[in-house]
Order: structure tokens, then C-alpha cells, then sequence
């Protein structure tokens, strides 16, 4: 393993879990404005080799950290995580903080109002301090399409940190925020995760509120926690999670026990639960590293006590051909209100007149990046008459048959277990010309958003490169919970065999000494 951050003034709050820093915090061994500082202070140093965020807010996340010591000092009963700061993907609105979704066409953009997520976390009064960087409009498997530059993985700074959340996951992993805030609409909390070394939960589809996320595919889209800890992901879950009547697609049902799941898994025992290896999900294609990870880590759930068996899901072949006819059809239609009309860039034709249409092309010709617009002249023309039922509505077809394959699988496991992503990460560049290469790396996590099924990553060790793998777990529609205690266990197991978790022995980064003190916009 590579050694350890070298240590500094702040460095030894930046290495404590969420649940670490919430107990300190409630215990008064260290303030909330202490603890935002220091991750401010981790952002100001390394960020520059990273680049994880668009857009460091100081002065609101120390307010808010201020708030919290007044309001625990005055003896004021907090939520669990009062005072511990989070960073929130680009993607998700934010008032009087910019949100750009990755593209100039939001370049500057300032929302007048929350995400129902921000608003919880808000709530909650959690320090935001920012927002991370991503693909364009969450098109990508590497943050390379982002238009404000490419997000670098901590691991290794000339390697991708996955897509499209890749901020979310690096910031995490180069402990510049113990809580992220990220989107999955086909792997884009999941991937990441796995090439990063950190925990990612994409949660059951309407388990958590999509009202204030700039829409991708809106039956695919789900926010969901990024965290280094298992534990840590089940405490954000429940604070963004729940029922709101401002989505239409927001599932009614009381969150399970998601904390409570975490805990009991991390005791190790799994006795009685039914742990399915997906045959599809495991085998051409998938590194050598990848495969001899995934192999330990279902010997240790079978010594835990889990029953192991082999499930098929024989559609999962047509996953990736069905989502890249839906996403982009989706996209094209969601995205047809960027029209340089109502907010966000305008440009004006050079020459001749003025008319909507033309100030329409020009906005979009400048505004878009590439990959947006390859999906959105796909998605067009597989909406667009005589080519809908041979494309579109082929690619819903399949979808049914795949949630179909998901309940047929889970009437034989309790959950389902498959590698999160077939290699680890590739390195800057080395795909972004071979778009078709960059899709299969979202292979394996693609059918959960088709079926809205909840997925975790944990990560479970390195690779032969010595980067980190990811262990994908899948349950049922509404049944997280199965997740946060498989994955806990998973964790503890991995854990006691190497002595600390994979994160505490991150490689070094280039530091620099300027420290954020005011609201400042990293590009």
C-alpha cells in the first residue's frame, strides 16, 4: 500500500469518517467551524492537482458551521450529522450558489431556489462547502467531458475518477469532504466509486427526491450518497431520503432502517442471507484484478455465513444497447429547454437576422460539448417518426424483460453481487475518442437504473495495478437496507484483514498553501 498524507495542522479532521466527526462534534472535543475549516484548508491545498470542485462556498459553510456551535453551545437538540460538511454534485440546483451541470450553457447560472435534497441537508444544517465537478449534463463515464476541465482521480493524478460524478467521488477520496452528494442515471455514483475507493449508493428510484435535479433521463435519474464508509452513507441516505410531493415519481414508503442495517452488518454475520453471483456480470471482458478481488470478497460473505449462489439474468446482454436508446432520448427532450431564451447562455448569430431558431443554433452550437450532442441527435432521431417502435420502443421492451430478469433472480437471492465496473481506471484520454468504449465501462451497473432497483459499491481492495476495485451489491425496490448490511459486513470483513480502511493509505498529492476565504469559483 502507499504511504500516508504527510500530516498537517488540519489533516488528522479531514482523515475521520462522517460518524467520527459527528460524535467529536457532539461531544464538544471540536467545533463545526474547526472541522469546515480544515476541509476548506484540504480543498485550498490539493484541489489544484484534483480539481474535484467548481465552486468552493466559505463564507456560506463556515456561516453555517457557526450556526451549529451557537445552536449545540446554547443546548439545542441537532440532527446526528449537525455541523459535518458535505460537497454536492453540479447537477443538483442550489440557491445563490452557481449550478452549471458541467456546461458553458449554464455557465454563471444562479438558481433562485434549493433541490429538496439541499434542503434537507440545509436542514440538517450541514456545511455545503461546494460543488463538485462532472461530465456535461452527466453524459460521460470520466468527468473528461466536463467544460470546466478534468477532474483527476487521487489515486493516481494521470487516471480518471469515473463518471459522471467523478468530483464527488474524488473529493471524497482525496479527503476534501467527508459526505458528497452525487447522481447515478446508469452508474454515475457506482463507477466512480469503484475506481476511487469509496463507498457509492445509488438508491431504490424514488427513494430519494429528483425535484431540483437538472434532468438528465428523468426514469433513469437518482441522487444518492458518496461517502468513504458504509455507515457514513446510511446516515446521509436518511437525511435526503423520504417522500416528497413535489416529485411525482417520489416513492410514499417510510425509508427501512438504513443506519440500524449498517450497524448490524458490521458485525460480520451474515447467517441466513442469500447472496446471488450474476453469471452475466462476470466474465468476458472484466480484468484479471477485477475478478481475483471479487472472487475474495464473495469467499468472505460465504464465511460470514451467506448462502452463494449462481443467478442468471439472461437479458442483461441487451442493458447497454436498451439504456443508450432510452438515456438519449430522454436527454433530447429534456434538454430542449436550453434555447438561449429563459436563463443561461445566449448567443446571437454573427450575421443575418435574429430569429429564435438562429439564436437557438448558435447557443446550443456554442453552449453543448460533443458528447451532449451526440446523444441528443441519437436520442432525436430514435423518438422521431417511423423509427419510434423500432428503436425507442424496442429499447422499453427490453427494459421490462430485464426487470423481469431482476425478479425472477431475486425470488432465489436476497441480494444480488456482481464486480461494480470491469477494469479499473483507465487513464486520461485513453478513451475519449472511442465513445462506444467509454459506455461499456457502465456494463455492469446500467441494468439497476433500467430496473430502479437500489445499487452499492464498496470498495474491496486493489487491483494488480494497485488501484482500487469495486464490489457492486443490488436489492430489491425498496429494500436498501439489504444493501447498507451486506455492504457493512463486506467492509468489516476487508477491514480486519488489512487494518484500516482502503482509503487511509491514499497516495500523495501536490500541496499548495492558499486557504478559501471567501466565496470563490475554481475553474
Amino acid at each position: 500500500m502507499p504511504g500516508r498524507h504527510a500530516a498537517g495542522p488540519s489533516s488528522e479532521l479531514t482523515r475521520l469518517s462522517a460518524a467520527e466527526l459527528a460524535e467529536a462534534l457532539r461531544a464538544g472535543r471540536v467545533t463545526s467551524v474547526e472541522v469546515t475549516q480544515a476541509h476548506l484548508d484540504r480543498i485550498a491545498a490539493v484541489d489544484g492537482a484534483v480539481h474535484a470542485f467548481l465552486h468552493v462556498s466559505a463564507q456560506d459553510a463556515l456561516a453555517t458551521a457557526r450556526d451549529v456551535d451557537a445552536r449545540r453551545a446554547a443546548g439545542e437538540e441537532l440532527h446526528p450529522l449537525a455541523g459535518v460538511p458535505v460537497a454536492v454534485k453540479d447537477v443538483v440546483v442550489t440557491k445563490g450558489m452557481p449550478t452549471t451541470a458541467g456546461s458553458r450553457i449554464l455557465e454563471g447560472w444562479v438558481p433562485p431556489y434549493d433541490a429538496t435534497l439541499v434542503e434537507r441537508l440545509r436542514a440538517a444544517r450541514m456545511p455545503i462547502l461546494g460543488k463538485t465537478n462532472m461530465d456535461e449534463f452527466a453524459m460521460g463515464s470520466s468527468t473528461e467531458h466536463s467544460a470546466y476541465g478534468t477532474t483527476h482521480n487521487p489515486w493516481d493524478l494521470e487516471r480518471i475518477p469515473g463518471g459522471s460524478g467523478g468530483g464527488s467521488a474524488a473529493a471524497v477520496a482525496a479527503f476534501e469532504a467527508p459526505l458528497a452528494i452525487g447522481t447515478d442515471t446508469g452508474g454515475s455514483i457506482r463507477q466512480p466509486g469503484a475506481v476511487t475507493g469509496t463507498v457509492g449508493v445509488k438508491p431504490t428510484y424514488g427513494g430519494v427526491s429528483r425535484y431540483g435535479l437538472v434532468a438528465l433521463a428523468s426514469s433513469l435519474d437518482q441522487a444518492g450518497p458518496v461517502t468513504r464508509t458504509v455507515l457514513d452513507s446510511a446516515l446521509l441516505h436518511e437525511v435526503i431520503g423520504g417522500h416528497d410531493p413535489r416529485d411525482s415519481t417520489s416513492l410514499t414508503d417510510a425509508l427501512p432502517d438504513l443506519v440500524g442495517a449498517a450497524r448490524r452488518g458490521a458485525t460480520g454475520d451474515l447467517t441466513g442471507v442469500r447472496v446471488g453471483i450474476v453469471d452475466e456480470l462476470n466474465g468476458e471482458g472484466y480484468s484479471d484484478g477485477v475478478r481475483a478481488r471479487f472472487d475474495e470478497s464473495v469467499a468472505l460473505l460465504r464465511e460470514a455465513g451467506a448462502e452463494v449462489v449462481h443467478v442468471s439474468c439472461p437479458h442483461f446482454g441487451y442493458a447497454l444497447a436498451a439504456y443508450y436508446l432510452i438515456l438519449p432520448s430522454e436527454a433530447s427532450s429534456n434538454l430542449a429547454k436550453f434555447d438561449g431564451m429563459r436563463f443561461g447562455l445566449r448567443v446571437e448569430p454573427e450575421d443575418g437576422p435574429v430569429t429564435a431558431e438562429r439564436v437557438m443554433a448558435a447557443t446550443r452550437g456554442a453552449g453543448f460539448g460533443d458528447e451532449v450532442k451526440r446523444r441528443i441527435i441519437l436520442g432525436t432521431y430514435a423518438l422521431s417518426a417511423g423509427y419510434y417502435d423500432a428503436y425507442y420502443g424496442s429499447a422499453q421492451k427490453v427494459r421490462t424483460l430485464i426487470q423481469q430478469d431482476f425478479a425472477a433472480a431475486f425470488e432465489q437471492a436476497d441480494v444480488l453481487v456482481s464486480p461494480t465496473a470491469p477494469t479499473t481506471a483507465f487513464r486520461l484520454g485513453e478513451k475519449l475518442d472511442d465513445p462506444l468504449a467509454m459506455y461499456l465501462n457502465d456494463i455492469a451497473t446500467i441494468p439497476a437504473n433500467l430496473a430502479g432497483v437500489p445499487g452499492m459499491s464498496v470498495p474491496n481492495g486493489l487491483s494488480d495495478d494497485g488501484l482500487p476495485v469495486g464490489f457492486q451489491i443490488l436489492a430489491p425496490a425498496r429494500a436498501d437496507d439489504r444493501l447498507y448490511r451486506v455492504g457493512a459486513a463486506l467492509e468489516a470483513l476487508l477491514e480486519s484483514g488489512w487494518g484500516h480502511p482502503l482509503l487511509a493509505e491514499a497516495p500523495e498529492l501536490p500541496t499548495t498553501v492558499t486557504v478559501p476565504t471567501t466565496e470563490e469559483s475554481i475553474r
